[in-house]
């Protein structure tokens, strides 16, 4: 259920927990979006775990080298490589897979790259809206086409690897529209150059929680047909943090809005990755094991999701979604359709 506005605020002041530490020997973990930010924060956490192997995805590879350089001269770590990856282009997804099958194993994937639209609308190459193609499709792509080395991973080590997709509490401030849920191709429609004027700023912010929305009906979808398999899916919140995500989304008196809530309520991007190495090797105390498969985390816990998602229409469109996710990324790479049909149940 939706958390109230005091909650959310409380959560914002209370005292981070401190970083989780686990052994992470021989593992090997991989950070999209690892260049800045919560991505790099929980890139050096990770490697303090002394890890076989840490590879940071990033879209620039000199933006890319200086983070590894960072992270060897902070932490001492030196197995870290930096991999390019631009999830604005479908085949840089593809080209990156096909690298990883000569890899192998995968312990843990953390899915952290996101944007936030920017007025006036852009399209990528591949024809999708800029924000939707970044945070769900290629996302979702590279989730699924890294899927069988996780479960190989599984069988082969004896571990249950986790693929953490870095979703937000925004998304329980938005719902999917009618047009979209029940039109015959969803995400095209909400793919679609005239979706949203992306002029208006409350359409800019429509947009971001469209697509953490969708994150976590991926996640919940993913898991679902995942049952019995020896992997843990999940989404998570970093709560929110100093950024300069926002920067260019905002304009006019938003900016200066932004500025003071940011001084206000924002915490530090290193205290929000916190929540992306929890969802990554975490479980919270007790005696009893707790299924984290397919749920929402932030602060440390498992947080019901948003009463939309929860809901039956949400249920539905969760599942409408996946359908139509498959058959759209199928069309991107076809190995999408066989990863489907041989490692997931229908």
């Amino acid at each position: 259920m939706k958390p109230s506005l005091f909650k959310l605020i409380k959560h914002q002041f209370q005292k981070a927990s401190p970083v989780l530490q686990v052994d992470l020997s021989g593992k090997h973990v991989l950070v999209v979006g690892a260049n800045r930010g919560t991505g790099l924060d929980a890139a050096k956490h990770f490697a303090t775990m002394n890890p076989a192997k840490l590879i940071l995805a990033c879209r620039n590879q000199n933006r890319g080298d200086a983070a590894a350089t960072q992270i060897v001269r902070d932490t001492g770590f030196k197995g870290v490589e930096t991999w390019l990856l631009d999830l604005a282009d479908f085949a840089s997804v593809t080209a990156f897979a096909e690298r990883y099958e000569k890899d192998g194993r995968l312990d843990i994937l953390v899915e952290n790259a996101a944007v936030i639209p920017q007025k006036g609308q852009k399209m990528t190459k591949d024809g999708w809206e800029l924000t939707l193609q970044t945070n769900n499709l290629a996302m979702s792509l590279l989730g699924i086409l890294l899927l069988p080395r996780m479960l190989e991973t599984a069988e082969k080590y004896q571990t249950l690897p986790r693929l953490v997709v870095v979703s937000s509490a925004m998304h329980y401030f938005g719902k999917l529209e009618n047009r979209v849920t029940e039109a015959p191709n969803p995400l095209q429609v909400l793919g679609a150059q005239d979706y949203h004027d992306f002029r208006i700023a409350d359409n800019r912010t429509k947009r971001y929680a469209e697509t953490k929305i969708l994150n976590v009906l991926f996640v919940r979808a993913l898991a679902f047909h995942l049952k019995g398999k020896s992997i843990i899916v999940n989404a998570v919140d970093p709560s929110w943090c100093k950024s300069d995500i926002r920067d260019g989304s905002y304009t006019g008196i938003h900016v200066w809005i932004n500025s003071i809530l940011d001084a206000m309520f924002a915490i530090s991007s290193e205290q929000g990755s916190r929540q992306l190495v929890w969802a990554s090797v975490g479980q919270p105390p007790g005696e009893e094991e707790v299924d984290l498969n397919g749920k929402f985390i932030t602060f440390g816990s498992v947080w019901e999701p948003s009463d939309y998602i929860v809901s039956e229409k949400g249920q539905k469109a969760q599942e409408r979604l996946w359908e139509d996710l498959i058959e759209e990324l199928a069309k991107v790479n076809p190995k999408v359709r066989q990863i489907v049909d041989q490692y997931l149940s229908s």
